[in-house]
């Protein structure tokens, strides 16, 4: 590969593989850089340090399951509890294929997200900022009852935290995790009906 066909996708996928490979501690932008076939200078060239380039695969990784999110918050015209129900099963989904299926990248990017917490803290806000439409909608539609539907929303996220929060993964494999996370999501729509 020259440097004029590299691209800063190309860069971000070449570093989820030698991620994968060699984890987070011993991963370099040089092997990167080996992976593609080009200069280190090149890759520095699209990322100017290596914790851009952590930062900036690791804002891959989470926008992935933002989009996914989106989707739900502005689909079909569904009843607010079943919107919320579904974006709520759709992160624990998400988050949980990662986990298993992609473990050694799951891991990487555990370690990762500790270190970035501008990048997470906006993939958090933007994750909340979701409940709260999703609320919003169920408010104006008479579904939900929510004096504060940012707060609500908070509240939602941490009272789901299990089921989305990376510290929990080890949890999502247990037989009853299915159960524990419907009658969760049960009660905290009981909690917002009118």
């Amino acid at each position: 590969m020259t440097a004029e066909t590299l691209t800063a996708e190309r860069i971000l996928e070449a570093t989820e593989e030698v991620l994968r490979r060699y984890g987070p501690a011993k991963a370099t932008v040089v092997d990167v850089a080996r992976l593609l076939g080009v200069s280190h200078g090149s890759v520095y060239r699209h990322f100017r340090t290596k914790t851009a380039l952590r930062e900036a695969v690791t804002t891959r990784w989470l926008t992935r399951t933002e989009r996914a999110l989106q989707e739900i918050v502005e689909g079909a015209d569904e009843p607010g509890p079943e919107k919320l129900r579904g974006w709520l099963a759709t992160l624990f989904e998400a988050k949980r294929q990662k986990a298993g299926g992609d473990p050694e990248l799951f891991a990487t990017y555990s370690v990762l997200l500790d270190g970035s917490s501008d990048v997470v803290d906006a993939h958090l806000t933007e994750l909340t900022g979701q409940l709260r439409r999703i609320v919003e909608e169920g408010v104006r539609a008479g579904e939900f009852v929510a004096p504060d539907p940012a707060s609500t929303a908070g509240a939602l996220f941490a009272a789901t935290a299990r089921f989305h929060d990376p510290g929990y993964a080890a949890e999502w494999r247990k037989p009853t995790i299915d159960t524990e996370f419907n009658a969760v999501t049960n009660l905290l729509l009981r909690g917002l009906e009118p």
